[in-house]
């Protein structure tokens, strides 16, 4: 999630911001399964939580672009700390356990969010390590990611985006210098 929240930003998108009203920021939650509890009754983020959400969205991206994994884990452990309570297990729609990180009791939209990306970020560092978090090789984004491959040799933010120009730009330059 963080690696998504972070490539809405206009400077990453070709198109604008992919956050640029509450319906979009809806929208966005409900792609990721989310319901968070700050939303009002019928599960609407307001206005605010919208520039709250794109502060969030830049604390995201400097944190995943840390200088170091101290410094990645420090940036993960404040998102973490804005409101949560600690981890729990529970049951998702299909009766199976999944973690969920639990928030501290009216804690607001952007701090929720905060939470789930912060834990994201440091399972991420935990597991993988601070080399599989990554600018985009695309020389016309300024995407970032977390290589969550087995291989680790991911390198576009959007392999079907990103990775698809650049091969194309590749087949096109070939065929240029042969002439076809």
């Amino acid at each position: 999630m963080a690696t998504d929240l972070v490539n809405t930003a206009p400077r990453v998108r070709s198109d604008g911001d992919g956050l640029p009203e509450t319906v979009a920021l809806a929208n966005f939650l409900a792609e990721h399964g989310l319901a968070p509890a700050a939303l009002d009754g019928g599960g609407h983020p307001a206005a605010s939580d919208v520039t709250a959400v794109h502060r969030l969205r830049d604390e995201t991206r400097a944190a995943m672009e840390s200088e170091s994994e101290d410094e990645l884990a420090a940036a993960a452990g404040a998102l973490v700390a804005r409101a949560g309570v600690g981890p729990r297990l529970q049951r998702d729609g299909g009766g199976h356990w999944r973690w969920a990180a639990a928030t501290a009791k009216g804690a607001p939209l952007a701090d929720e969010l905060a939470v789930l990306v912060g834990v994201g970020l440091l399972g991420a560092l935990h597991s993988l390590g601070g080399g599989r978090f990554r600018a985009c090789a695309s020389p016309e984004c300024e995407g970032a990611f977390v290589d969550t491959s087995r291989a680790g040799r991911r390198r576009f933010c959007m392999p079907e985006i990103c990775g698809n120009r650049v091969n194309v730009a590749n087949h096109r330059a070939r065929r240029r210098a042969t002439g076809a």
